[in-house]
């Protein structure tokens, strides 16, 4: 508490600012929103993957496919201002309405190798891996995926060559 000397004497009012009550409830105030922000700042429990890759075991059945921006400059490298792609089932070049065909004859087949859809299990239902290159626009893996699942695979996932250094999940 401020207290006042008596040099104007003892009637006169105080003309100071009592700052002690107010640093009180400012400490108070303080140490409530220490307490309070862990438990509202709360999350899900997660644990998240490390950066590390997993080989991929490649099945016979699994189709593998590569997009690449198509080259219209003719100088080999690709044009990034080209929204042109390319997509190859393996080697062979195919455009959007053959892949179609192409995923939905293998789905065909699959089903007529198996014995019918009764029997297909997550170990023989061919996968989709997309090979793409950097450089492609989103626009054409997007394009290749839709049509891969339109065609009827659950399953699609992107093939990427990992860092230099990088380690495997056997390193862990």
């Amino acid at each position: 508490m401020a207290m006042s000397s008596g040099a104007k004497g003892e009637d006169a009012p105080m003309s100071d600012i009592n700052t002690t009550p107010l640093v009180d409830i400012m400490l108070v105030l303080l140490i409530i929103f220490l307490i309070t922000v862990p438990v509202v700042l709360k999350t899900v429990n997660l644990k998240l993957p490390g950066v590390v890759f997993e080989p991929t075991t490649t099945k016979p059945e699994n189709v593998l496919l590569s997009v690449r921006s198509a080259d219209t400059d003719g100088d080999g490298e690709p044009n990034p201002e080209s929204t042109a792609c390319e997509v190859y089932w393996g080697q062979t070049p195919v455009d959007s309405r053959q892949l179609l065909e192409k995923g939905q004859d293998k789905l065909k087949q699959l089903l007529e190798d198996i014995g019918g859809p009764q029997n297909i299990t997550e170990e023989n239902f061919p996968e989709v891996h997309i090979r793409g290159d950097i450089n492609t626009p989103y626009q054409c893996i997007g394009g290749v995926i839709y049509t891969m699942q339109y065609a009827g695979f659950q399953k699609i996932g992107f093939i990427s060559e990992p860092a230099a250094g990088s380690g495997t999940l056997g390193r862990l």
